[in-house]
């Protein structure tokens, strides 16, 4: 005998899926990459993370390139650069580089995916056109200022990248390795022996070290690459 109390229940009943589009699929991406770092965003894993199969995202993106850049300018899409009407050139240079400094810091893979990803999006374009502004306005010549651009970027992406592998390190460890630079031997390492308090050294709260960078950075901008010469 049929048991007639049994309750069956609908699919329609069940919620029903987000529509897979470009931008959902770049927001999940975008997600896995601040928990899990580049690792995370394979094709694979955004895919189940999405309830579906890898094949269904090439639908919306060519290549996993392709979503690296659009994640990367997704992550860009907080970056707030200061106003090109206040200030100096070379005070909105660097609040520009300190407010991408910061950004990269704050959000998680998103230093990492700026190594390993060709920047094409707006939100990057925006930033190497703020830079390359700046420059030229300080006197910069034009191949100064375009090499000047990609070596700025890659020092504070550097930075940033560093920042967050020295977070993996808890304080123990961290004072270890301070503490092996002091101990070093000063016969072998006379110089690292000295200065061992001044290779960690540098206030990270007003980040004097990360200023001094651009200051030194800065100068060799404005020699001309190829003739050595102010420009």
């Amino acid at each position: 005998m049929k048991n007639s109390n049994r309750v069956i229940v609908s699919r329609r009943d069940r919620p029903a899926k987000e529509p897979l589009s470009r931008e959902l699929i770049v927001q999940t991406a975008y997600e896995l990459l601040k928990e899990q770092g580049m690792k995370g965003m394979s094709m694979r894993k955004i895919a189940k993370e999405l309830d579906t199969g890898p094949s269904s995202l090439y639908v919306y993106v060519n290549n996993l390139e392709d979503l690296n850049s659009y994640v990367q300018d997704f992550g860009l899409g907080c970056l707030i650069l200061p106003d090109a009407e206040n200030g100096s050139w070379k005070e909105r240079l660097f609040g520009a580089l300190t407010a991408y400094f910061l950004l990269l810091v704050e959000q998680p893979g998103l230093a990492e995916i700026s190594f390993s990803t060709i920047p094409k999006g707006d939100k990057y374009m925006e930033l190497i056109e703020y830079i390359l502004a700046a420059l030229l306005e300080g006197g910069a010549g034009s191949k100064s200022a375009a090499w000047g651009t990609d070596l700025m970027l890659l020092y504070v992406t550097s930075l940033a990248y560093e920042k967050h592998s020295w977070k993996k390190h808890d304080a123990a460890k961290l004072s270890d390795i301070k503490q092996a630079f002091s101990n070093a031997d000063s016969v072998r390492f006379p110089f690292i022996h000295s200065l061992s308090e001044e290779l960690f050294s540098g206030d990270t709260v007003v980040m004097e070290r990360f200023r001094w960078g651009l200051e030194v950075l800065l100068q060799g901008i404005k020699l001309d690459p190829i003739n050595n010469r102010q420009t």
